[in-house]
C-alpha cells in the first residue's frame, strides 16, 4: 500500500486524484489530505478518508477547521510550513502537489528534499524554481513524474526513447475557448467567455491561462527544466480536439504521440502506479470517432502569452518567476473586474521588461523576485 498525501485537495486535480485512489483502494492509502482554506467540501472529504495528517494553508482557516473538528486538532498542520512537513513527512510515500499557483512551491521543494515520489500537477513550481526543484530531486533520488496532461504525454513517450535521442518536444493546446475569435472580440471578453472552456473543466485561474495561451507559455517552461530539453527544441501546436496530448519528434524522425480522451484522470493515476499501467476507471474510446484531428500553428500576433514563456525559458534565471507572478496578479485582477482580458498579457511583459535578470537563483531570491512582480505587476 502507498500513502498517498493529496495536496490541493478540493480543486479539480484533487477531487479527481480521489476518484482514483477510491477505485484503487488495494494500492493506495489517502495519509494526508490538505487545502488553502476550511471549506464544507474539505470537512467533508476528511470525514470520508480520515487521514493521520490534514493541513489548512491559511491560518485563519486553520481556526475555523479547529472550531468545526475540534477531535482532528491534533493532526492538523497549518501554512507553508505545515504543508512542507506533510510533503517531507515519513507517514508519506507519495506527494502529489494539485495547488494552484506559486503557493505550491514549498510542497513541491519538501518532497525533492525527502526523497519521495513527487506527482506533479503544480506547474509553477518549476517554471518559478526549475532548476532547484530538479537540483534538490537529483540529489535526493526523488522521482519528479509530471501529472499535467502534456507533460505526461511527454513522459510516456520518452520511454520510446531518452532525452539525447530527441529532436523536439511537441506541447498540444486546446486553443481554449477564443482560438477562431477576433483580436476586437477577444479584447472585450469577460470572465465568463475566458472560463467557458470548450474541451477541459478546470479551476477558474488556469481556465483564463488556458483563454490567454499563458498556460501554454507556463508549459514550455515546465518542459524545459522537467526533461531538461532548451527551449529551441519546444514547440507548441494548437489541436482543438485535445486527444493527442502532446507528441515526442525523435532524432531518426520517428514521431511518438500520447492519445486519450480528455480526462485528467489518465494522468494522475499514471503518475501514481508508473511504471505500472492498471485498468483505469474512465470511458473507453473509439478510434474511429477521432479520425478527424486538426493542427494549427497558435495564432501569436493574438495570443503573445506564448512567447513569453518561450523568452523565460530561452533566459532562465528568475525571469519565470517574475512571468508567473506577474500573471497570477494580472488575472486575479481580471477575474475581480479590475482589468480588461487584453491587459493581461500587456502587464507581464510590461513586469518582464523591467526585471534585470541578473540575480543568482536562490529559493531568497525567488520569494524576493515573486513579491516584486506582484507589486509591478499591480500598478497601473
Amino acid at each position: 500500500m502507498k500513502r498517498v498525501a493529496l495536496f490541493g485537495s478540493t480543486g479539480s486535480i484533487g477531487t479527481q486524484a480521489l476518484d482514483v485512489i477510491d477505485a484503487r483502494r488495494d494500492r493506495f492509502v489517502v495519509a494526508a489530505l490538505a487545502a488553502g482554506r476550511c471549506t464544507e467540501a474539505f470537512l467533508r472529504q476528511v470525514d470520508t478518508w480520515n487521514p493521520p495528517l490534514i493541513a489548512v494553508g491559511d491560518p485563519e482557516h486553520a481556526a475555523a477547521f479547529v472550531a468545526a473538528r475540534p477531535s482532528l486538532a491534533s493532526r492538523l498542520h497549518v501554512g507553508p510550513t505545515g504543508l512542507a512537513t506533510i510533503a517531507g513527512s515519513s507517514e508519506v510515500d507519495i506527494v502529489l502537489n494539485g495547488i494552484t499557483g506559486f503557493a505550491g512551491l514549498p510542497v513541491s521543494l519538501a518532497a525533492a528534499d525527502a526523497g519521495k515520489r513527487l506527482a506533479l500537477a503544480n506547474k509553477e513550481s518549476l517554471v518559478t524554481a526549475g532548476p532547484l526543484v530538479m537540483a534538490r530531486a537529483a540529489a535526493t533520488g526523488a522521482e519528479v513524474i509530471p501529472v499535467d496532461s502534456e507533460h505526461s504525454a511527454i513522459f510516456q513517450c520518452l520511454r520510446s526513447g531518452g532525452v539525447g535521442d530527441v529532436e523536439k518536444l511537441i506541447l498540444t493546446a486546446s486553443g481554449g475557448p477564443f482560438r477562431t475569435w477576433s483580436a476586437e472580440r477577444i479584447a472585450s471578453a469577460g470572465p465568463a467567455d475566458a472560463l467557458n472552456h470548450p474541451t477541459w473543466k478546470m479551476g477558474p485561474k488556469i481556465s483564463v491561462d488556458s483563454a490567454t495561451l499563458m498556460n501554454k507559455a507556463l508549459e514550455v517552461i515546465e518542459a524545459r527544466w522537467i526533461f531538461d530539453v532548451p527551449a529551441e527544441r519546444i514547440e507548441v501546436v494548437v489541436h482543438p480536439q485535445s486527444i493527442v496530448h502532446s507528441m515526442v519528434l525523435f532524432k531518426d524522425r520517428s514521431m511518438i504521440a500520447q492519445l486519450g480522451l480528455p480526462t485528467m484522470k489518465v494522468p494522475i493515476q499514471y503518475a501514481l502506479t508508473h511504471p505500472e499501467r492498471t485498468t483505469a476507471d474512465t470511458p473507453t474510446w473509439d478510434v474511429a470517432k477521432f479520425a478527424n484531428l486538426n493542427f494549427e500553428s497558435p495564432r501569436l500576433d493574438v495570443f503573445p502569452a506564448l512567447e513569453l514563456g518561450m523568452w523565460a525559458a530561452r533566459e532562465g534565471g528568475l525571469l519565470g518567476t517574475v512571468l508567473n507572478a506577474a500573471n497570477e496578479s494580472a488575472v486575479a485582477a481580471f477575474l475581480d473586474g479590475r482589468l480588461a482580458f487584453s491587459d493581461i498579457t500587456r502587464r507581464v511583459t510590461r513586469t518582464m521588461e523591467r526585471w534585470r535578470n541578473d540575480v543568482p537563483l536562490t529559493l531568497e531570491h525567488v520569494h524576493a523576485a515573486d513579491a516584486w512582480a506582484r507589486e509591478e505587476a499591480a500598478r497601473p
